[in-house]
């Protein structure tokens, strides 16, 4: 039996996913606003997003069959 974590045995959502999308937007903005103000939040510069892409694409390049 697979199971979606988002659902219960039911079959119907759970959390997150319940929830209609504005209130879902509504709670990550204020959790996003809330990591920036605590300092927490990690803002990329363009090198090191530049150097995530690179390392991504050749992870993925690994798992290819040549």
């Amino acid at each position: 039996m697979t199971h979606n974590k988002d659902s219960n045995v039911n079959g119907r959502p759970r959390g997150f996913a319940r929830m209609d999308p504005e209130r879902q937007r509504a709670i990550a903005s204020a959790g996003g606003r809330a990591a920036h103000a605590s300092g927490n939040a990690h803002q990329f510069t363009s090198a090191e997003a530049r150097a995530a892409g690179r390392k991504g694409g050749q992870a993925s390049r690994k798992t290819r069959a040549t």
